[in-house]
């Protein structure tokens, strides 16, 4: 996690049960900011949010968006 500068983790069990996760949640430099999401799908929108405010509305490192963020940024101009 520490080679990431935000992600999202997904915790199972050695014997657990495939599409069935112990934990699901996102981390930021290497530090967990919400745990439980609730599904991958999920996760993957809650991060995707959190990069457009935080790149976008509070415009921190807005040089550097991702594909997906750069596509809802130039809608919303």
């Amino acid at each position: 996690m520490k080679k990431h500068t935000m992600g999202i983790y997904v915790i199972n069990k050695e014997d657990g049960q495939n599409g069935h996760y112990d934990d699901i949640g996102i981390f930021v430099e290497g530090e967990i900011v919400m745990d439980n999401t609730g599904s991958p799908a999920q996760a993957c929108a809650l991060m995707h949010y959190y990069e457009f405010i935080q790149k976008v509305l509070m415009g921190l490192d807005g040089e550097k968006l991702s594909p997906k963020v750069l596509g809802l940024k130039n809608k919303i101009e």
